[in-house]
């Protein structure tokens, strides 16, 4: 989204991402005593909608003082700085939260499920694959069919015309960071549950892969970002199964997305869903 408003990739997506995720540990720890009662559900929904919150402000306190200065300055000075403050957050995470890992709390209950021809999965996995699928047509609806989303997609086209059809362009894309960073705490709470530590560097590769993934469906394509996302799971699942078969180390299936990406920009730099942009000189 933000690529397809600002026409820049932000590096510190990933690291917002990481501090949903101790927004999760830091608010079940002092909201515990008041959800204890509760069933897990309905605590794992107040503590994943808190944490985005949290993130979605922290989105916009981003957007508004390291980026919209620099709005109207060469994209690569946006870069750098998005680089910058990726890096900030990461080293001021391990001042404040220490170096070391820490658990991540049980959110939902640890349960096996199996079901036809002996697929076994776990009661976190399905909460997760269910709060993902909701999330994404959730964001499709806002982007479609929203007031906000129609001025989304204005400004993506064009930043001049939308400002003089009376669209507040620094509203729209202050509310497309915090959509943005609200989503990527939901994916650190989400990641979390399913790897259950949480460290200030954790954002980096799933920052990375959540790259590749945009690159490789289409950036500024939200369905194609989810299908590079399938696509790279998928690949790297099988690549660490079939490892041992072929004579690989298992840890080469981190390698991959990154095989994916060189591929893609030498074969199809648009993407699976993109479509190739024509400028003018």
């Amino acid at each position: 989204m933000v690529y397809g408003v600002l026409r820049f990739i932000n590096f510190a997506h990933g690291d917002v991402f990481m501090l949903g995720a101790f927004s999760g540990v830091y608010l079940n720890k002092w909201l515990g005593p008041a959800l204890a009662g509760l069933p897990w559900g309905v605590s794992l929904l107040i503590i994943l909608v808190l944490s985005m919150a949290i993130c979605a402000a922290l989105g916009i306190v981003i957007e508004f003082l390291a980026y919209r200065p620099l709005r109207s300055r060469p994209r690569l000075n946006v870069l750098i700085t998005a680089i910058g403050v990726s890096l900030l957050i990461e080293y001021s995470g391990q001042l404040i939260f220490g170096a070391t890992q820490q658990p991540f709390p049980q959110l939902i209950p640890a349960e096996n499920l199996t079901f036809t021809g002996g697929l076994a999965v776990t009661k976190t996995q399905v909460i997760v694959l269910v709060t993902v699928v909701a999330l994404l047509i959730g964001l499709r609806f806002v982007v479609m069919k929203s007031r906000l989303g129609l001025a989304m997609r204005a400004l993506s086209l064009n930043p001049t015309a939308s400002a003089l059809m009376g669209v507040n362009n620094s509203v729209v894309i202050s509310f497309t960071f915090g959509l943005g960073s609200a989503l990527a705490a939901a994916g650190g709470i989400l990641y979390a549950s399913l790897y259950p530590s949480v460290e200030p560097f954790m954002g980096i590769l799933p920052g990375l892969k959540a790259f590749i993934a945009a690159v490789l469906g289409g950036i500024g394509n939200i369905p194609g970002a989810a299908l590079g996302a399938l696509i790279i799971g998928i690949t790297e699942t099988l690549v660490g199964g079939y490892s041992q078969a072929v004579g690989l180390p298992s840890g080469y299936k981190e390698g991959v997305a990154f095989v994916i990406l060189i591929l893609m920009l030498l074969f199809k730099p648009s993407g699976l869903l993109g479509k190739i942009e024509r400028e003018k000189v």
